[in-house]
């Protein structure tokens, strides 16, 4: 005997809308505060010292 699959099912997405998106600001209130608070603190470069760095450096 062989293994058995079961078979993929196919769905067919429902077509998306072609409306206007919503204002950034919209969406950004919609992320609780803390996981915003969250958001900015992982993801969010923070510039803590300046450094001259060598030319070479950037090669």
């Amino acid at each position: 005997m062989g293994i058995v699959t079961p078979a993929l099912m196919h769905t067919e997405s429902p077509p998306e809308e072609k409306g206007d998106l919503p204002p950034m600001e919209d969406l950004v209130k919609r992320i609780p505060a803390p996981a915003r608070e969250a958001l900015e603190e992982l993801f969010r470069a923070r510039f803590v010292t300046v450094k001259r760095m060598p030319q070479s450096a950037l090669k």
